[in-house]
């Protein structure tokens, strides 16, 4: 590959922003039919760009999904848990935008640095130069969950930035510095990441958001216990989880119009992204940490470039994974993606039509799945305390295996809500065989170590045969 970035057709290299947020689950968006919340900028994004309409977190969890969305790696080789450090060493998204001259930027919540809350609060805790990813400004924090006491720390280029506290509420506060990084470095190529903690609990949204939601009027998703502590926890909390998800939202649309105003709209790349979903009651949890739909899906949406003029949504249905989020970017840049990445660059679907022929451009070989991961369990609840791995594949389907035994199938398409979980069904053995083997693949591929079920050839559990055989060697005797 081309070590020089391709250039925008007016010659200057494009720009790229990320605009991530912390347990957003996909099906949070007003386009993507949730009838409770009102998202018309993130539509926006979606409307006039490329919308991942299946777009999921391979691990459900802050840090393991951050580590790979920054490295390009999966978690067992880079974050492997909760609380757990990132290499320093370890090549990041960062490095490369570096070497091509960019000025690269990290705002808001990082939660790579390995700090135990139980010793003291996060905000407070110093993340060392050194282990801030090589990012030529990072202004933020390792971790914080007080949303209108929010406390950064780190360097501007190359002047510290002692601890101080953000005015005001987190999103606001960050965007703001987002928005000053723009206006300051519009005269280069810029690498920018705006990293907040909403709509994480709690669920603290400003005053002008905070209320809009009657907890008693909300549309409760199908798979949702009703009638006990769930359901009022759900109705509770989904309150202000929208709130914060409006305000979000409205920050959004303050980045996009500055771009416009600006006049970098046509070369700058927003991607809006978060880190892992929130069950909200949905099967009984609430959180992440699970394999189910509420907990892996999360909006993944790419905005900008001189395609935004188009106004050409094009929704793409392939299972992009958080490894996938640095090649893609590195991608729409046309700079080289670094051996040690192991996800898959979808930039072309979020590029301009061929000039050659004015036709969409198309991605080679595409991941048929994504793969999914706990590799190492929080520890506390509400979570599932095993390590699993799973995949859900392009055509609908989801697998996932515990040591030894399966846990869950499903059909996504006649059961998007996962009411059914096939993975005993006789009538599913066939398939159940068929996604063991490609679940196998990626544990193999990615150089995982984790022990699948094993079947016999008719698809029948090997620890079920083992069983028949035991009690039937038993019966023959006793007879």
């Amino acid at each position: 590959m081309s070590t020089d970035p391709i250039p925008h057709a007016s010659g200057v290299r494009p720009n790229v922003i990320w605009f991530m947020v912390d347990q957003m689950r996909a099906q949070a968006l007003s386009l993507a039919g949730d009838p409770n919340v009102h998202t018309p900028n993130l539509d926006r994004m979606a409307r006039d760009g490329t919308w991942f309409t299946n777009a999921c977190m391979g691990f459900p969890l802050c840090c393991p999904a951050r580590g790979s969305m920054l490295s390009g790696q999966y978690p067992h080789r880079c974050v492997p848990g909760h609380e757990y450090r990132m290499p320093p060493a370890m090549t990041t998204v960062a490095d490369p935008f570096n070497a091509a001259g960019y000025h690269s930027a990290w705002l808001g919540k990082w939660h790579l640095d390995g700090h135990h809350e139980r010793h003291h609060r996060g905000a407070w805790h110093i993340v060392p130069p050194e282990r801030r990813g090589r990012f030529r400004t990072w202004i933020g924090y390792d971790n914080n969950n007080s949303q209108f006491d929010c406390w950064v720390h780190g360097h501007d280029e190359d002047r510290e930035v002692p601890l101080y506290r953000l005015p005001g509420h987190e999103t606001d506060a960050l965007t703001d510095l987002l928005l000053d990084q723009i206006d300051r470095h519009a005269d280069q190529p810029f690498f920018l990441c705006c990293s907040v903690q909403p709509p994480h609990d709690p669920y603290s949204a400003p005053a002008a958001w905070a209320g809009r939601h009657n907890p008693a009027g909300l549309e409760l998703r199908s798979n949702v216990p009703r009638g006990g502590a769930c359901e009022r926890q759900a109705r509770e909390e989904l309150s202000g989880y929208y709130a914060l998800i409006e305000h979000i939202d409205h920050n959004v649309g303050r980045l996009l119009d500055h771009l416009q105003d600006r006049d970098l709209a046509d070369r700058t790349y927003v991607i809006f992204v978060s880190d892992h979903g929130d069950h909200h009651g949905s099967h009984g949890h609430f959180k992440k940490m699970t394999p189910y739909e509420e907990a892996i899906r999360v909006p993944v949406l790419i905005w900008g470039g001189h395609r935004w003029h188009y106004r050409n949504q094009r929704r793409v249905t392939h299972p992009f994974n958080h490894v996938d989020l640095a090649p893609t970017t590195l991608g729409l840049c046309g700079l080289p993606i670094p051996d040690a990445m192991q996800g898959y660059d979808y930039s072309p679907v979020a590029q301009p039509c061929d000039p050659t022929n004015g036709q969409p451009r198309h991605l080679i070989d595409p991941p048929q799945e994504a793969y999914l991961q706990c590799v190492i369990p929080t520890g506390h609840g509400p979570s599932i305390d095993e390590p699993w791995r799973g995949i859900v594949t392009a055509d609908g389907w989801k697998y996932v295996a515990v040591t030894d035994q399966p846990m869950l199938l499903f059909n996504l398409n006649e059961d998007p809500y996962e009411h059914c979980n096939l993975a005993w069904h006789a009538h599913a053995r066939a398939r159940r065989q068929e996604l063991n083997q490609r679940l196998a693949r990626w544990v193999q591929d990615t150089g995982d170590d984790f022990r699948l079920p094993a079947f016999r050839d008719d698809g029948r559990p090997q620890a079920i045969a083992t069983l028949e055989t035991r009690f039937a060697e038993r019966w023959h005797k006793d007879g």
